[in-house]
């Protein structure tokens, strides 16, 4: 169980002994394309609907600001997943020593637990990609199709996307991926693809699923049944991930990390992309 605190206060919600809870891991890592940090060490963003400012303190005490404790325990707790314990989740993995060195090099990641939706277009969005474009694409989109919050735009929803054009969706500078926005969005709201069924289907029945809409392949699947549905048997592949495995793990992940694959995946891929030894300092 979490062991974090919680108070409120005339400014927010202040969470105290919150361990295993790195912002720019969490935020930066690839997962999400909503968030942008200050220079005081706090992020900004919007998510399910709602616009939050987060602030640290210290390094296990965090400020939400500008929330209450109801929204906090409905929206907050589940989205940053703090009911989970990842301490106990790094000792599983810690049993092997790489997994152990990836997972002590970047201890703070957390898998968010997203809008299944949005997450969908962001990962189409993000094929061929760089951060940079990615968000700035996520952006005019919702400032295009989303509607006023306080702090900005909300996501579009699917019946909103799927009745715009190509033509109206030509000032995103999206490229080729606008076709694949507006067939995800028409084959969403037809039901062809039903984002609510996905969630008990099984893993493989809910990647076809998901591979029916144009442009979505194997990779982008699995990234939205990880990081949209928290699917923690997804362990999505991209030329990162495959130069890992095949340095790091040529045989696969070992058998006890496989119900937190997904949560290997996000510790393996910081480590090698970020660690510029990682690939050659470790031996199998």
């Amino acid at each position: 169980m979490a062991s974090y605190a919680i108070s409120e206060r005339a400014d927010g919600i202040l969470v105290s002994n919150l361990f295993d809870f790195s912002l720019p891991e969490i935020l930066d890592c690839g997962q999400c394309f909503r968030w942008v940090p200050d220079e005081q060490g706090g992020y900004s963003g919007i998510a399910m609907g709602r616009h939050l400012t987060i602030r640290p303190i210290d390094s296990h005490t965090f400020l939400f600001c500008s929330t209450d404790e109801k929204t906090f325990r409905e929206v907050w707790a589940p989205y940053f997943d703090l009911e989970q314990d990842y301490g106990k989740i790094k000792e599983l993995l810690s049993q092997d020593p790489v997994l152990q060195s990836a997972a002590q090099y970047a201890p703070g990641i957390r898998i968010l637990r997203q809008d299944s939706w949005e997450t969908l277009c962001t990962f189409i969005i993000s094929q061929n990609n760089n951060i940079k474009r990615i968000r700035g694409i996520v952006e005019r989109l919702c400032e295009t199709f989303g509607e006023p919050i306080d702090g900005g735009f909300s996501f579009p929803t699917p019946q909103r996307l799927a009745k715009a054009s190509l033509e109206e969706l030509a000032p995103l500078r999206s490229g080729f991926r606008a076709k694949y926005l507006l067939d995800a969005a028409q084959k969403v709201v037809s039901n062809e693809v039903d984002l609510s069924a996905i969630c008990t289907m099984e893993y493989k029945d809910a990647k076809d699923c998901l591979c029916k809409i144009y442009g979505v392949g194997p990779k982008v699947a699995d990234c939205v049944l990880l990081f949209g549905f928290y699917r923690l048997e997804s362990f999505p592949m991209d030329v990162w991930m495959k130069r890992a495995m095949s340095a790091l793990f040529p045989k696969g992940l070992p058998s006890f990390a496989v119900p937190y694959s997904g949560i290997a995946q996000q510790y393996i891929f910081h480590y090698a992309r970020t660690c510029p030894d990682s690939l050659t300092c470790q031996e199998k």
